[in-house]
């Protein structure tokens, strides 16, 4: 079991390592079982913060600590006991978040169906003086209507969870989720998901996915090294901003029969070799639960034989054309086109109920597809060109979405086109 020390000190790591916070910024803490709460101190580097300088205060309110605890601990205290169930808080100035507080606009989460089942709707707390008691009391009785992450007015983000990873969690993919819906918003209108959108989404969780539980064959030293790729590319994935740590799936084909890919939930900054779970025609490693994408990846390797690795994930700047609905020109740069070719878009519904459908659309042609209020899917002949595909595709709109800065976009041209087209052919088979 982790020390609460260190499970603070690596959560906070993470939030400043992904830029959701600066060095003075933040604050963290978790609720021990005998109502301790480990909290993150005040007036340190949060770059540089070691398990040791996490502070304790205990439930007497006794402090123990070589610091002084965040001036938020109010706020904290007042969480924990308006929602007892709740024994990890995050506490951040995410830049997309703050971007909403600062407008006093709300930004929703139900344009992903995977940031809604996580995080819920949104809570908002007016604002009152940082570390005053008064904000403690506002953002208490917002966590007390049964809101899960809360909004502050002109100040930042505040999301809790059972435990400190699933408030991190939260936090995270509402600041991906806004990310994606801000750089939307300048691409048209984006796109929210009904409660009839939400539940085909629910429909796909993994029981329903018609794949049993059974014990696979023991597995040989290859897939134990497809393992390794599947657990490193998942962290990569993370360390990127190509995937936030509760969602999204990578899956590598074993052979004709079977593929491996994540987990149901779980952290994919952490996820072990033994996490990943082993699929095949109709079952699934006893004691594992796969990612509830796994019907749209296993259609895939079905319907396409040349598709050794799949990536279904949530990166912001690509997400924004899905919310939007936009067109995703990849006739940018030559290496856009060359690893992306055209990026066709599939409407919301067709990736639950017509996933034959839209596996049928990837091709050596077409490796790439943006699902609407999904995100994107990317394929390859391996694990890598798949993951290659996925950060171009990101760079790409991420290009595209700032160029309306500077000017209308200018395409290569249609002669160059078919210049590159000879020069870089679809490889088949």
């Amino acid at each position: 079991m982790t020390s609460p020390r260190d499970q603070v000190a690596d959560i906070m790591k993470r939030i400043y390592d992904s830029g959701m916070t600066t060095l003075s910024g933040g604050n963290l803490s978790l609720k021990d079982e005998d109502g301790s709460i480990w909290i993150t101190p005040a007036g340190t580097d949060k770059g540089r913060m070691q398990p040791a300088d996490v502070v304790c205060v205990r439930a007497d309110g006794t402090v123990e600590g070589q610091h002084s605890p965040s001036s938020e601990l109010p706020f904290h205290r007042g969480i924990y006991e308006r929602r007892p169930d709740l024994g990890g808080i995050a506490h951040a100035h995410a830049p997309a978040l703050v971007a909403f507080s600062i407008v006093r606009r709300i930004p929703h989460t139900d344009v992903l169906p995977q940031v809604y089942r996580l995080c819920g709707p949104v809570g908002y707390a007016p604002y009152a003086l940082t570390g005053s008691e008064r904000l403690g009391e506002t953002i208490a009785a917002t966590f007390a209507e049964g809101y899960d992450v809360v909004l502050l007015e002109n100040h930042g983000a505040v999301a809790a969870g059972p435990d400190l990873l699933r408030a991190f969690q939260r936090l995270e993919a509402w600041e991906f989720c806004a990310r994606a819906s801000l750089r939307a918003q300048t691409l048209g209108s984006v796109h929210r998901l009904d409660e009839g959108d939400r539940a085909l989404f629910e429909a796909t969780a993994p029981r329903d996915a018609g794949f049993q539980a059974a014990g696979p064959e023991p597995a040989d030293e290859g897939e134990e090294g497809l393992r390794q790729q599947v657990a490193a590319m998942a962290r990569r994935a993370c360390e990127r901003g190509l995937m936030a740590s509760a969602d999204g799936a990578i899956s590598v084909r074993v052979d004709e029969e079977g593929f491996l890919i994540t987990p149901e939930g779980g952290d994919r900054w952490s996820l072990a070799v033994g996490d990943v779970v082993l699929v095949g025609r109709d079952r699934h490693e006893r004691g594992k639960v796969p990612g509830r994408e796994t019907a749209l990846h296993a259609a895939v390797y079905h319907r396409q034989p040349q598709v050794n690795a799949v990536i279904t994930a949530r990166p912001p700047e690509a997400t924004a054309y899905s919310l939007a609905g936009a067109a995703f020109d990849s006739r940018t740069i030559p290496e856009s086109y060359v690893m992306l070719r055209e990026v066709p878009l599939v409407p919301y519904a067709d990736q639950f109920e017509a996933v034959d459908d839209v596996a049928g659309r990837v091709s050596a042609e077409t490796p790439v597809l943006l699902l609407e209020n999904g995100g994107a899917l990317t394929s390859g002949r391996s694990l890598v060109k798949a993951f290659d595909r996925l950060e171009v595709l990101e760079f790409s709109a991420r290009s595209l979405l700032d160029s309306a800065a500077v000017g209308p976009l200018k395409p290569i041209g249609d002669a160059d086109m078919e210049t590159l087209k000879e020069a870089f052919p679809v490889v088949k088979g």
